[in-house]
This record gives C-alpha cells, structure tokens and sequence, in this order.
C-alpha cells in the first residue's frame, strides 16, 4: 500500500455510519486515518445510490483538500416500485429513523411480497481518480419492528443470509461481515490498498 493515502476524509455527517466505515475500513487499510468530515452538507440531487456518493465524496474531498470515501445507501422495497430507494434517509421528511420506518410499514400494507434488498454504493475520490464500488443484501420487510441495534431500517430488515435475525439483531461484526455496506467497502478497501 505504498501509494495509498495515509488520511482519508470519511464524506457523512452520521455518527452511526463513521463508527460502521471505521470498523470496516480499518482492519483492510492499517495506517490510515480516518477523518470525520465536518463541513457543508452538499445538496444530494443525483438519480442513483451511486451519482449520490460522488457528490458526498467528491465535497468532502473539494473542502478539505484529503482523499475521500463516501456512501449512499438504502432499502429498495419491490412492491413498492424500488421506494424508498435513494430517499430512504429523507423518506418521511422529518429525519428521523423511527419516522422513515413507520411510513415505509403504512405504505407497505398487507402486501404479500415484501421482498427487498439494502444497496449501497461506495466510492473513493482523490486528485488523480475516483473508485466506485457497489453491493446489495438481499432480504425481506418484517411487518414489526425486531431488535435494538443498528440503525435505519435494519429493525424490519430480514436478511436472507442472517438465520432468522432481522439486521438490528445482529452483533456489529456480523453484520459488516455480510451487509451491503460491509460489502461494497470490502471491495472498496481492496481497490484503494491497490493504489
């Protein structure tokens, strides 16, 4: 990893996502230093998961001058034609978790299919090139909310690779051993060591 960057400015504002890229990213990228961005938030207009990351990203990178690494992520909902997709964060329009998940249950219904998948796109940005990396976990809504950890949409996620726990009953290494997130920055972190 000669030629990889030694500090790497992380492009969120969300504690709970710079706790879960840090325990991702670390062990793939000994040496380098995490940075917490905290500059403007950019105006996140893109079309898909991935033109919203290049915008995180290539901000946190124009503000501080460091290499950075940013996501965006959320639950595409089959029955609901891919919603909330890359609104999921902003569904209910209040900024709260507990609020995106309340709506996404009453728009949901009693639908029979349920089926759905987490997708997340990750990508790195420096002078000279920008990596981009996407995953998905697939799985299923639960009709109630199950499990205390994680955040988002992960109490009503069940994954289909999880036996039987939904994405807030697993521990934090289990779940990054197997999300979307986990996933997309695994890769991520291997292109970026290539550097």
């Amino acid at each position: 990893m000669t030629g990889a960057p030694r500090r790497v400015v992380l492009g969120t504002g969300n504690a709970h996502k710079v706790a879960e890229l840090s325990a991702i990213l670390g062990p793939r990228l000994p040496g380098v230093e995490f940075l917490r961005f905290d500059g403007p938030s950019p105006v996140e207009d893109g079309d898909s998961f991935l033109a919203n990351a290049l915008i995180k990203a290539r901000a946190a990178h124009h503000e501080t001058g460091f290499p950075a690494i940013a996501d965006d992520s959320g639950i595409v909902v089959d029955a609901l034609d891919g919603a909330p997709g890359i609104h999921s964060a902003r569904y209910a329009g209040t900024g709260l978790d507990a609020d995106n998940r309340a709506l996404l249950l009453e728009r949901l219904g009693d639908a029979v299919d349920r089926s759905a998948r987490f997708v997340c796109a990750a990508v790195y940005v420096d002078r000279e090139r920008e990596l981009t990396r996407q995953a998905s976990w697939e799985g299923s809504v639960l009709p109630a909310e199950r499990g205390t950890g994680g955040f988002g949409y992960d109490p009503l996620f069940l994954p289909a690779d999880a036996g039987g726990r939904t994405a807030a009953e697993l521990s934090p290494d289990e779940k990054n051993a197997i999300s979307h997130r986990g996933l997309a920055f695994e890769s991520l972190a291997e292109g970026i060591a290539a550097l």
